[in-house]
């Protein structure tokens, strides 16, 4: 049962790869990136890691904390690509969007300059 699980987990990983644009495709033979359906794969492997917590062997439970770990890494890395689909960056296009929509409609450029200094300062005092 053993090697199964490891089998079951390693397919799991692999389905999630060829969506991160890790492994390419096997249909066409190129990389694809696919953010939503990798984040199913790689959440499917975190709730049966939840839902078999304490019922693995040392061996399963390293090998999906690696697997796991690998793939979140991977995750983070192709999300911030630009190739990456932007499924799951509508909160940067949509503030970038209003930033560049605002700025025409208020017109008074030292405004701008006054938010930026007024958080580069709070981010200063924040982090010391």
């Amino acid at each position: 049962m053993t090697q199964r699980f490891i089998e079951f987990v390693m397919m799991q990983a692999q389905q999630a790869a060829m969506f991160l644009g890790r492994i390419p495709n096997p249909q066409t033979g190129k990389p694809e990136v696919n953010l939503e359906i990798a984040r199913m794969f790689i959440d499917q492997l975190e709730m049966i890691r939840e839902k078999t917590r304490g019922n693995l062997t040392a061996e399963e439970s390293e090998i999906l904390t690696r697997v796991l770990s690998d793939l979140q890494l991977a995750f983070v890395q192709s999300s911030g690509s630009p190739s990456a689909e932007p499924a799951h960056e509508p909160v940067e296009d949509t503030q970038e969007t209003e930033t560049k929509a605002s700025a025409p409609a208020s017109e008074p450029v030292p405004e701008a300059p006054a938010d930026t200094e007024s958080k580069k300062k709070f981010t200063k005092s924040y982090g010391s």
